[in-house]
């Protein structure tokens, strides 16, 4: 193969890629601009100017519909791709990937059928184009692009803006800079009212991108030529027209094979008295020889901004593919490795958040600094330990038998009731870090990249997590009331020793009872003072809680987070069969799906830029 041949063929190949892999053009990606910068021929010309034919003739098929009026009614992406001699010719179309075609006439059915479940069985047009690829050993390394023929009124069926759709279509492919222009003209026509030159002059003045065809030169009026075209006089391109003798309607309707009509063409040109002199100019074949020799000097000077766009499409999605993940192994001990490595990766997170890496960890704090002391202060105290109350415990607690010294039993019993309110608090705080650890594991799991590929283990890792932290919680609950019972399993002695000795700092109990009536024991001020006495009591417990909940808390569940969060979840694990294994790393399908296009993009790309490398220092 020489190294037009490899050229061309590795752009050949980069746009069957492309447009297999949805990067034809469009878009903002490095992809679509690769696309755009690859270059291209794009077949101009109005409705029977002969376009099909023209096609046909280089591809040496008979594969497009035909029929009068608008036939084209989609772009049609034809790519060309030589293949050696000797080996059979077939067809593919990008909708239909996995079928070879050998047979061209179902070739012409499948691009008319498609274009119906489009456009439906009418005279309207879309602008979605059919990819189709040819190999064969009889035609070059090109990429064609057969557009709707340009018209200058609707018909029956289209609507009015039917012309100005076809322009607007056509328009969109030609004013690329990388495209080249094949204006379709036809020979019986004045070439002054070509639609193809016409638009060509427009996005093309220079006409540095415009090749002319002359078609029908066989149905001239005798006496006739287009010589002043074909050289050039009439009008003036900066590449060579190229004369074309189409197939007549007699040898299509006879199906007369296209390597016959090539023969045929090449026979009417070296025996014509018009043309034998450029007889080595016209044709089919030496436009197509032409074109690719075109292409070859375009694709020359693209090389460098081709290979820039590789390169930051390959940064692109080496990064993507980062992101995604790479591709899971089928066995079933590196699927478990896999798994772990996940669950290690989600565990990292989570230990940041609770350590200070990550935010959020400082809200259990919260929760012993603000949440905790709050609801301590907001317990009901005051109404507990009122007159009346202390009045009425310690009465009740008598009994028939008033107390002597001091009412223990109503002590005991006022103290006893006081204590039970820590009970809330202590729980609130438990429920207040077992919410904001739920919370944790949620934005860790949602944090954890690596975890994104796969539903079904996020849900399974937070579905255990959450498990854990219940039996955390329940944990430890038990033990902020087992804190709480053990204060009134057993009361500090040596607070209420402390009060006689008071008592007898300012007077002794002798001086006391000799100066107080002996009424004053069941007195006001006598309740007042074994209320104060309690309320003391109870803001030593308290202050004493304040301290010993929060150890509690965060020994039952954070240090229990931190350690064993998934640890059950582990055990799980290594009893589950490979099939379950598989599951759990079941991903999403649309995931999968653009991984697997970004790895194919990824290989296409690098493999072009090898190649690249190889035809530049080739040269």
């Amino acid at each position: 193969m020489t190294t037009m041949e490899s050229l061309i063929g590795l752009v050949n190949r980069i746009q069957r890629a492309c447009t297999m892999l949805g990067d034809y053009g469009g878009g903002d990606n490095a992809f679509s601009s690769l696309w755009e910068a690859l270059p291209s021929v794009a077949v101009v010309g109005g409705q029977s100017s002969g376009k099909s034919s023209v096609l046909e003739s280089i591809v040496g098929r008979d594969f497009l519909p035909r029929g009068s009026g608008i036939v084209t009614r989609r772009p049609l992406v034809l790519q060309l791709h030589k293949t050696e001699e000797g080996s059979q010719e077939y067809a593919e179309f990008l909708h239909l990937p996995k079928r070879r075609f050998t047979d061209f006439a179902a070739v012409r059915k499948e691009i008319q059928d498609e274009t119906d479940r489009v456009t439906g069985r009418t005279k309207q047009i879309s602008p979605v184009p059919i990819h189709l690829s040819i190999y064969s050993p009889n035609v070059v390394n090109l990429t064609l692009i057969d557009l709707p023929g340009l018209t200058k009124v609707a018909v029956e069926g289209q609507p009015e803006s039917i012309v100005q759709d076809i322009e607007v279509m056509v328009r969109t492919y030609v004013e690329k800079p990388n495209c080249i222009i094949l204006a379709i003209s036809p020979a019986n026509q004045d070439i002054a009212t070509s639609d193809a030159i016409k638009l060509a002059r427009e996005v093309d003045p220079s006409g540095e991108r415009t090749f002319g065809v002359l078609t029908k030169l066989d149905l001239m009026d005798k006496g006739t030529n287009a010589l002043d075209v074909l050289e050039g006089r009439s009008y003036r391109l900066q590449h060579p027209w190229v004369g074309i003798v189409n197939r007549s309607q007699a040898d299509i309707n006879k199906n007369v094979d296209m390597i016959i009509a090539r023969r045929k063409e090449r026979e009417y040109f070296a025996t014509s008295s018009d043309y034998g002199h450029l007889a080595s100019k016209m044709g089919s074949e030496y436009l197509a020889k032409l074109l690719s020799k075109h292409l070859e000097s375009v694709i020359r000077a693209r090389i460098p901004s081709i290979t820039s766009l590789i390169n930051k499409s390959i940064d692109e999605l080496e990064s993507e593919m980062d992101h995604l993940g790479r591709p899971i192994a089928v066995d079933a001990g590196a699927q478990l490795y896999t798994i772990l490595e996940l669950c290690r990766a989600f565990d990292r997170i989570f230990k940041e958040h609770l350590e200070g890496g990550r935010p959020g960890g400082d809200r259990i704090y919260g929760v012993f600094d603000h949440q905790l002391p709050a609801a301590l202060r907001k317990l009901p105290f005051d109404r507990h330990l009122s007159m009346q109350n202390v009045r009425k415990i310690v009465s009740e607690a008598d009994g028939y038998q008033p107390h002597l010294i001091a009412p223990e039993q109503g002590y005991r019993r006022l103290i006893e009731g006081s204590l039970n309110y820590f009970r809330g608090p202590a729980e609130a705080s438990v429920d207040a870090v077992h919410f904001v650890l739920k919370e944790l594991v949620r934005k860790s799991i949602g944090e954890t990249q690596e975890l994104k590929r796969f539903p079904t283990l996020q849900a399974e890792i937070a579905a255990a997590s959450n498990e854990a932290l219940e039996r955390f919680r329940d944990e430890s609950k038990k033990s902020v009331i087992r804190l709480v019972d053990m204060e009134s399993s057993y009361l500090t002695v040596d607070f209420f020793r402390r009060l006689p000795q008071e008592i007898e700092k300012a007077g002794g109990p002798g001086a006391a009872a000799a100066t107080a009536p002996a009424g004053d024991r069941y007195a006001e001020g006598h309740f007042r003072r074994i209320g104060s006495n309690v309320s003391s009591y109870v803001g030593m417990v308290s202050d004493t809680l304040r301290n010993t909940i929060p150890k509690a808390v965060v020994y039952c569940q954070v240090k229990e987070a931190k350690q064993s969060l998934l640890n059950h979840f582990y055990m799980l694990l290594g009893k589950k069969e490979a099939k379950q294994l598989s599951q759990l790393l079941d991903e999403d399908p649309a995931l999968m799906e653009r991984r697997q296009q970004c790895s194919k993009r990824l290989e296409l790309y690098k493999a072009a830029r090898d190649e690249i490398d190889s035809v530049s220092w080739a040269r």
